[in-house]
């Protein structure tokens, strides 16, 4: 019986497919034989058959994993990141803090360009955010104070925190 782990590498696979590779150009086994030895179906045998054929054995090493193109061009991430960094209430939300679905209706305002919500996780990492849990808040907090502090008090706070930032970096 073949052993079949339940994970393999891109490496491992790769190895596997040259083997199997292999075993196609010396032709002493059917590819039926070299599934089961493999611990493949014969149609995946089959595929690398054809394309050793066509290829030779190096059409079998992995490629780089495929994947749909950003639909933002880098001078439009460039863009957005700026503008998140600018906070939420200077791109025209009540609150300055971001959400998926903020950063969604952003994108689709500015750049007039479509994401899923869950999809944004990923590249605002490869912009290198992370996620932040907000503090929690007072139930019995007085809404128009709060407002005014936002407003009179967090601009200089703001200021303050970006400077030790830069100071950390430069410094």
């Amino acid at each position: 019986m073949t052993w079949k782990p339940s994970y393999l590498t891109r490496e491992q696979m790769e190895e596997r497919r040259l083997e199997g590779g292999r075993l196609l150009k010396a032709g002493k086994l059917s590819q039926a034989e070299i599934a089961r030895q493999l611990g493949v179906s014969r149609a995946t045998v089959s595929d690398w058959a054809k394309t050793v054929e066509a290829k030779g054995i190096r059409g079998l090493r992995k490629r780089k994993a495929a994947g749909s193109q950003s639909k933002l061009e880098p001078s439009q991430k460039q863009k957005l990141k700026y503008m998140l960094d600018r906070g939420a209430l200077a791109n025209g939300f009540p609150t300055d803090r971001w959400t998926l679905e903020r950063v969604r209706q952003l994108i689709q305002k500015k750049f007039e360009i479509s994401y899923h919500a869950n999809y944004l996780n990923r590249l605002l990492r490869n912009l290198g955010y992370s996620p932040q849990k907000p503090l929690p808040q007072a139930v019995e907090q007085e809404k128009a104070l709060v407002q005014a502090w936002l407003q009179r008090d967090w601009p200089r706070v703001k200021k303050v925190a970006a400077a030790r930032r830069r100071s950390r970096i430069l410094g």
